[in-house]
């Protein structure tokens, strides 16, 4: 693995996690009504900095195998839709929308995962909880809609 590359592709996660940092969830997110499988705060940045760090881990090692292309796309497709979603939802707040963005941010995860798998196993594997994490994240944005409709009204 080219450790200058998991840099340059751990700067693109960074970008991505900074969004939380830029659009925090505030008094909006917390007077929600939320699921009771919904996780902790705290949990959040935790798992997301693990994710990212996995998910460029994951990008280096594919990047300078031949035939990456595709594998490349999608992995450049997911970590912008998911730098967009934290602005729309909590930003704008437009869960609606947002939910849109996590549709595509789950198609291209999983496009990811399935077009790293002949190329680099262990690569694929590392978009397996990223996947999970995502899926669980588009429930509660649906679940959200749902047990909110006042707050989801505008969006």
């Amino acid at each position: 693995m080219d450790w200058t590359l998991f840099v340059v592709f751990l700067l693109a996660c960074g970008a991505a996690w900074a969004t939380g940092a830029l659009f925090p969830p505030g008094e909006w997110y917390r007077r929600m009504d939320k699921p009771p499988w919904t996780p902790p705060n705290w949990l959040f940045p935790l798992v997301w900095t693990t994710l990212y760090a996995g998910i460029a881990f994951a990008a280096a090692r594919v990047a300078s195998l031949p035939g990456s292309e595709l594998a490349l796309a999608f992995w450049a497709a997911q970590i912008a839709f998911n730098t967009l979603w934290t602005p729309v939802f909590f930003g704008l707040r437009r869960m609606r929308a947002a939910l849109v963005v996590m549709a595509f941010l789950w198609v291209t995860v999983a496009g990811t995962l399935v077009t790293m798998w002949p190329l680099d196993r262990l690569a694929a594997m590392v978009f397996v909880p990223y996947l999970m994490w995502v899926s669980i994240a588009g429930m509660l944005n649906l679940s959200l809609i749902r047990r909110n409709p006042d707050m989801a009204l505008a969006t």
